[in-house]
């Protein structure tokens, strides 16, 4: 990206957080008080897990839908990945519709996990097929993104369109054994500490390119606590510089959460929900 590229921001992890990710937006410039878009030529990117644990994920789901038209109409542009959490919930919906004593224990790993009854009753089919067709990875410039810090892509192609196109055939099998085994690996986190983190992440980087790679999945704090570390709950280098995490708890905490503006290889903007440990409001960082 050049300085004349259009901004590109990334948010991890809403998990039903509508009302705080809406405030989020909204104070970088993205969308204004009516949640319409205002982001112009602006690239907005989901990492995934739109549902599960917060309050509303067919909300998130819907304002998403209404931003990607929005921002195209625009100039911008608005790209939402697969989250592991819309696998589980595609499979409770899926294999709970054909057997209601859940005998593959889809839903009950889904509820377990922090499934939302009230967005399986809401979601519509249309919107189901929307959740089904989100691709796994995408590149955003130098960067690779993806939702999980899991070496799993790795296992489902050898390009970017490899692994979308082989995500998308795992999405429409009737084999539960299929799901469970994406389910489980999807599950995977913590690839990009050590002592292999910058191995995973270098091998990631070399098969579908990118010079790092952005992705939620876990929570900054549990990364933080894996190291042994204290700090700031705001976006965390990993795997030698080369691994970002961005997945602020959005839902976790009544005042956790951020938004990330990214410049070519860096972190350049934080936006930090109000009542946050970091300091409140947007912050450049320049290195």
């Amino acid at each position: 990206m050049n300085p004349l590229s259009p901004p590109l921001w990334v948010m991890a992890d809403v998990h039903g957080a509508l009302t705080k990710l809406l405030v989020l937006l909204q104070q970088a410039g993205l969308v204004n008080a009516a949640g319409t878009w205002t982001g112009g030529r602006a690239h907005l990117v989901f990492l995934g897990d739109y549902l599960d644990r917060g309050p509303d994920g067919v909300g998130v789901v819907r304002l998403i839908r209404r931003l990607e038209a929005q921002a195209q109409a625009a100039g911008g542009q608005v790209t939402a990945l697969l989250g592991n959490h819309e696998v589980m919930f595609l499979a409770a919906r899926r294999f709970t519709q054909r057997d209601p004593h859940d005998q593959y224990g889809f839903r009950d790993y889904w509820l377990a996990n922090g499934g939302q009854p009230g967005d399986a009753a809401q979601l519509t089919p249309d919107e189901q097929r929307w959740l089904t067709a989100r691709p796994a990875l995408a590149r955003a410039g130098r960067w690779l993104l993806l939702h999980a810090d899991t070496p799993m892509y790795l296992h489902l192609g050898r390009s970017v369109d490899a692994v979308n196109i082989h995500v998308t055939r795992l999405l429409h099998s009737d084999s539960p054994e299929v799901w469970g085994h994406f389910a489980n690996a999807f599950a995977d986190r913590l690839a990009f500490l050590p002592p292999q983190g910058e191995q995973i992440a270098r091998q990631l980087l070399s098969t579908f390119g990118g010079e790092r790679l952005a992705h939620g999945h876990t929570p900054v704090p549990i990364l933080l606590d894996e190291q042994g570390q204290d700090g700031a709950v705001g976006p965390l280098f990993c795997a030698g510089q080369l691994a970002l995490a961005l997945d602020g708890g959005l839902a976790y905490s009544e005042n956790a959460g951020f938004i990330t503006r990214l410049s070519a290889q860096d972190v350049a903007e934080v936006v930090v929900y109000p009542g946050s440990g970091a300091a409140d409001g947007r912050s450049t960082l320049s290195r």
